[in-house]
Protein backbone atom coordinates (compact mmCIF):
# COMPACT_ATOMS: atom_id res chain seq x y z
CA UNK A 1 0.00 0.00 0.00
CA UNK A 2 2.85 2.24 1.23
CA UNK A 3 4.48 1.50 -1.83
CA UNK A 4 1.65 2.54 -4.19
CA UNK A 5 1.16 5.54 -2.67
CA UNK A 6 5.02 6.38 -3.23
CA UNK A 7 4.96 5.38 -6.81
CA UNK A 8 1.39 7.66 -7.63
CA UNK A 9 3.26 10.44 -5.74
CA UNK A 10 6.38 9.89 -7.71
CA UNK A 11 4.52 10.03 -11.02
CA UNK A 12 2.88 12.78 -10.52
CA UNK A 13 6.10 14.61 -9.41
CA UNK A 14 7.42 13.49 -12.37
CA UNK A 15 4.46 14.83 -15.19
CA UNK A 16 4.33 18.52 -12.73
CA UNK A 17 8.19 18.35 -13.45
CA UNK A 18 7.83 18.23 -17.44
CA UNK A 19 4.91 20.58 -17.12
CA UNK A 20 6.90 22.67 -15.84
CA UNK A 21 9.30 22.96 -18.02
CA UNK A 22 6.72 22.98 -21.41
CA UNK A 23 5.23 26.03 -18.75
CA UNK A 24 8.36 27.93 -19.22
CA UNK A 25 9.42 27.17 -22.01
CA UNK A 26 5.81 28.38 -24.19
CA UNK A 27 7.32 32.28 -23.40
CA UNK A 28 10.47 31.33 -24.84
CA UNK A 29 9.27 29.99 -27.82
CA UNK A 30 6.65 32.97 -28.64
CA UNK A 31 9.57 35.35 -28.04
CA UNK A 32 11.56 33.54 -30.54
CA UNK A 33 8.93 33.36 -33.07
CA UNK A 34 7.66 36.82 -32.67
CA UNK A 35 11.79 38.09 -33.11
CA UNK A 36 11.79 35.87 -36.51
CA UNK A 37 8.73 37.30 -37.67
CA UNK A 38 9.77 40.91 -37.26
CA UNK A 39 12.74 39.73 -38.68
CA UNK A 40 11.12 38.60 -41.97
CA UNK A 41 8.99 41.66 -42.05
CA UNK A 42 12.27 43.60 -42.31
CA UNK A 43 13.44 41.54 -44.83
CA UNK A 44 10.66 41.45 -46.62
CA UNK A 45 10.04 45.32 -46.59
CA UNK A 46 14.42 46.04 -47.76
CA UNK A 47 14.02 43.48 -50.39
CA UNK A 48 10.57 45.83 -51.67
CA UNK A 49 12.58 48.88 -51.51
CA UNK A 50 15.39 47.34 -53.44
CA UNK A 51 12.86 46.24 -55.86
CA UNK A 52 11.12 50.06 -56.28
CA UNK A 53 14.88 51.21 -56.52
CA UNK A 54 15.82 48.73 -59.23
CA UNK A 55 12.54 49.76 -61.20
CA UNK A 56 13.07 53.43 -61.22
CA UNK A 57 16.86 52.73 -62.02
CA UNK A 58 15.67 50.96 -65.35
CA UNK A 59 13.05 53.70 -65.92
CA UNK A 60 15.91 56.56 -65.88
CA UNK A 61 18.05 54.54 -68.04
CA UNK A 62 15.78 53.91 -70.65
CA UNK A 63 14.97 57.51 -70.40
CA UNK A 64 18.40 58.24 -70.66
CA UNK A 65 19.45 55.88 -73.43
CA UNK A 66 15.99 57.09 -75.16
CA UNK A 67 14.47 53.76 -75.53
CA UNK A 68 10.78 54.27 -76.10
CA UNK A 69 8.29 53.08 -73.39
CA UNK A 70 6.79 50.24 -74.65
CA UNK A 71 3.06 49.54 -74.05
CA UNK A 72 2.40 47.67 -70.96
CA UNK A 73 0.98 44.63 -73.00
CA UNK A 74 3.87 44.76 -75.49
CA UNK A 75 6.24 44.54 -71.71
CA UNK A 76 4.73 41.55 -70.44
CA UNK A 77 4.58 39.77 -74.11
CA UNK A 78 8.28 40.50 -74.15
CA UNK A 79 8.98 39.42 -70.43
CA UNK A 80 6.97 36.03 -71.17
CA UNK A 81 8.88 34.96 -74.53
CA UNK A 82 12.39 35.75 -72.88
CA UNK A 83 11.13 33.70 -69.61
CA UNK A 84 10.14 30.81 -72.24
CA UNK A 85 13.16 31.46 -74.28
CA UNK A 86 15.18 31.10 -71.10
CA UNK A 87 13.97 28.02 -70.18
CA UNK A 88 14.79 26.26 -73.12
CA UNK A 89 11.73 26.70 -75.03
CA UNK A 90 11.70 26.33 -78.97
CA UNK A 91 10.55 29.60 -81.03
CA UNK A 92 7.78 27.46 -82.36
CA UNK A 93 6.68 26.39 -78.64
CA UNK A 94 6.46 30.11 -77.83
CA UNK A 95 5.17 30.88 -80.55
CA UNK A 96 2.28 28.58 -79.65
CA UNK A 97 1.67 29.41 -76.11
CA UNK A 98 1.60 33.52 -76.92
CA UNK A 99 -0.41 32.99 -79.75
CA UNK A 100 2.09 34.86 -82.36
CA UNK A 101 3.94 33.80 -85.04
CA UNK A 102 7.25 32.78 -84.97
CA UNK A 103 8.54 35.67 -87.09
CA UNK A 104 7.31 38.19 -84.10
CA UNK A 105 8.96 35.72 -81.78
CA UNK A 106 12.39 35.62 -83.32
CA UNK A 107 11.69 39.64 -83.40
CA UNK A 108 11.28 39.79 -80.11
CA UNK A 109 14.01 37.88 -78.73
CA UNK A 110 16.73 39.01 -81.59
CA UNK A 111 18.24 41.84 -79.26
CA UNK A 112 18.70 39.48 -76.39
CA UNK A 113 20.51 36.22 -77.77
CA UNK A 114 23.47 36.42 -78.54
CA UNK A 115 24.60 33.25 -80.59
CA UNK A 116 27.31 30.90 -79.73
CA UNK A 117 29.68 31.59 -82.40
CA UNK A 118 29.37 35.66 -81.59
CA UNK A 119 30.67 34.81 -78.65
CA UNK A 120 33.31 32.53 -79.73
CA UNK A 121 35.07 34.55 -82.37
CA UNK A 122 35.44 37.78 -80.21
CA UNK A 123 37.11 35.88 -77.96
CA UNK A 124 39.45 33.76 -80.97
CA UNK A 125 39.97 37.59 -82.20
CA UNK A 126 41.84 38.57 -78.81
Amino acid sequence: MMAWALAILFGAAVILFILSFIKTDSPKVEDHLEKISLTFGEEVNQLQEKIRTLEIDAEITAQEAGIMAASSEQRILLREVLDLHKRGYSVESIAMKTGQNTNEIERLIAPYVKTKQERGSVANDI
